[in-house]
């Protein structure tokens, strides 16, 4: 007989550890008490889900309002007086330039002040800036361009004193350099600080979906495990499962609450405050340049002409006509935004200022052009030995100025305020989510605990 073969032993194949856990995870769902494991763990990573989201969430949200009250609004504000100081500098220096022998003291000082005043205004916004950024690059040109202006004026204001005609063409060409260089460079720099301050907000203020949805998962998963619970003892309440409601229920009022308060207070911070101090600055700029320009309309007596519609103007006569154009916008804008008297009181002075700015120079102009330069440089810059720019269009910018100075004083303690409850509205909500979300996990497997114990 031939012989037997034995039989081929058959092999059981492998099973990797996830099928493992998948055979156990469904014999336990076949009893009780593998059902009460598996509730107790989806509650407690729900809840700790909830909070881990929240407090992620909220501390990104409470970084940005931080930042947009401590960091980039008061950039984007120095970056206004970066521009503000340059060209007050300029105005400044043309109306030294215009006083020549019998420059007065304070006239010097307020230059003086103004470049002190932009050079550490480009300190501190080279030290916030990252390096090799547009921002970076903006304020390494400034720098540059900074002692070039300075030289060109020293040597305007040197063959002034002299007598030599050739002083007034330095001017004129220190001003087109801070006109076509350094204004348009101040004003990128002020562009991008508030593109950096409108990302902020934009980071601050949208609502935590993502958490919001979870705390509601949550809280349905602990009614329904709850009701489960009342099904099959007949019991109303099971301690832990309430006290793990009730901390995920704090937890999602809170965060409803607390971010709604915050999203209100930062709206207003920018409706109130950023907006305004935007159009604020905006008319100080235009008032500046208006100085500036109406000053540079006596230094160059009509050396330097543009042509529009078939008339030939004087140059710096029609750009300041541009200026005080967009200065009555501005100041129509910011007297609409202004929301109380203590913003509206002072921009509705310096309307008053302007109207009256306006006869001044054309008084002066009047003079200028019938041949009585004295006379005209007498209405611009005040007479000499007179107190100050008494009866000048000088008296009126600086009228507008300081009317202007105070709205901004006031705006910016507004945008402080708002943007300050703003913050202080998302404090504590991380560190408070995070402890209530283990606080209620512990809760709701204590619960579970308790229910599995009754099978022991």
């Amino acid at each position: 007989m031939p012989p037997t073969l034995a039989p081929t032993p058959t092999t059981t194949p492998h099973r990797t550890a996830f099928a493992e856990g998948l055979t156990r995870l469904r014999t336990a769902a076949t009893t009780e008490p593998g059902r009460l494991r598996i509730i107790g763990a989806v509650l407690a990573a729900l809840v700790l889900a909830f909070g881990a989201v929240t407090a992620w969430q909220m501390t990104d949200r409470s970084a940005a309002a931080d930042d947009v009250l401590h960091k980039s609004q008061p950039l984007s504000s120095a970056a206004a007086d970066i521009y503000r100081s340059l060209a007050d500098a300029n105005t400044a220096a043309s109306s030294g330039f215009l006083a020549g022998g019998q420059e007065t003291k304070d006239s010097r000082d307020r230059y003086e002040r103004d470049i002190r005043t932009a050079a550490a205004g480009l300190i501190t916004a080279a030290n916030s800036s990252d390096a090799g950024t547009p921002a970076a690059d903006t304020i390494a040109r400034l720098n540059r361009l900074l002692p070039e202006y300075k030289g060109l004026v020293e040597r305007a204001r040197t063959y002034n004193r002299q007598g030599f005609p050739v002083g007034g063409a330095y001017l004129r060409y220190a001003n087109e350099k801070m006109q076509k260089d350094m204004l348009p460079a101040a004003e990128d720099l002020y562009k991008k600080e508030n593109q950096r301050l409108a990302a902020d907000y934009a980071d601050a203020r949208p609502y935590p979906w993502p958490a919001i949805a979870l705390g509601v998962a949550a809280l349905a998963a602990l009614a329904w495990a709850q009701h489960r619970h009342y099904r099959r003892t007949h019991r109303v309440l099971n301690q832990g499962l309430v006290a793990a409601t009730a901390a995920t229920t704090v937890v999602l009022l809170w965060l409803v609450v607390g971010h709604s308060l915050a999203r209100a207070s930062l709206s207003d911070s920018y409706d109130h405050g950023v907006r305004s101090l935007n159009v604020l600055h905006d008319a100080r700029i235009a008032s500046l340049k208006a100085r500036g320009n109406e000053n540079l309309t006596l230094v160059a007596r009509g050396a330097e002409t543009v042509k529009v519609g078939g008339r030939t103007y004087d140059a710096y006569d029609y750009d300041f006509g541009k200026d005080m154009d967009l200065l009555g916008r501005t100041l129509t804008q910011a007297r609409g935004l202004a929301d109380d008297a203590g913003g509206e009181q002072p921009v509705t002075e310096a309307v008053g200022n302007m109207t009256e700015w306006k006869k001044r120079h054309a008084t002066a102009r009047t003079a200028d052009e019938d041949g009585f330069y004295e006379q005209a440089l007498d209405k611009v810059i005040g007479a000499p030995g007179s107190a100050g720019a008494k009866g000048a269009t000088g008296e009126c910018f600086d009228s507008v100025d300081a009317n202007l100075a105070k709205a901004l004083t006031h705006e910016q303690g507004e945008f402080q305020r708002a943007a300050g409850d703003g913050l202080d509205a998302m404090s504590g909500l991380p560190v408070g989510a995070a402890v209530l979300a283990l606080l209620g996990a512990a809760g709701a497997l204590l619960g579970i605990g308790r229910r599995l114990s009754e099978y022991r």
